[in-house]
Formats: structure tokens, C-alpha cells, sequence
């Protein structure tokens, strides 16, 4: 499976909280929704460190080198 050239350069539609549907093209979207998880998982990291808690490796490199990771390899 995946996603070829035509669908990536397609268009998708959802709908905002103030309930506003909005249009806009997938891949450069796929590329924010890509990105914007790395900002949350540097939140998640720095509340751990402030609690004083140990965290664990959140580098998606490494996690696909793990076991558990290599499915997604």
C-alpha cells in the first residue's frame, strides 16, 4: 500500500473547532503533522526533566533500531 503522486498532491478537507471547514492540499500538510509530533515529544521530555524523572530516548532513529522499533523501520 501507500499513497501515490496523484493522492499526495490531492486535497483534504476537516473542520476547524470554531466549526469552519478548511480545504488545504495533503503532502505539505503531512509534512507539518510529520514535524509538529517532535514539538510535543519535546514537551513531554522537558515535563519529565522538571518532574526530576527519567525519560527515555524519544529519537525516532533509534527507536526504529529497537526491537520493538523495526516494524516501523
Amino acid at each position: 500500500g501507500g499513497m501515490g503522486d496523484k493522492a499526495l498532491a490531492g486535497r483534504f478537507s476537516y473542520m476547524t473547532v470554531d466549526m469552519r471547514t478548511v480545504s488545504q492540499r495533503l503532502s505539505p500538510a503531512l509534512g507539518h503533522f510529520f514535524n509538529h509530533q517532535t514539538h510535543h515529544r519535546g514537551q513531554a521530555h522537558m515535563v519529565l526533566t522538571v518532574l526530576g524523572r527519567p525519560s527515555v530516548s524519544l529519537d525516532l532513529a533509534l527507536f526504529q533500531r529497537s526491537e520493538e522499533g523495526r516494524a516501523y523501520a
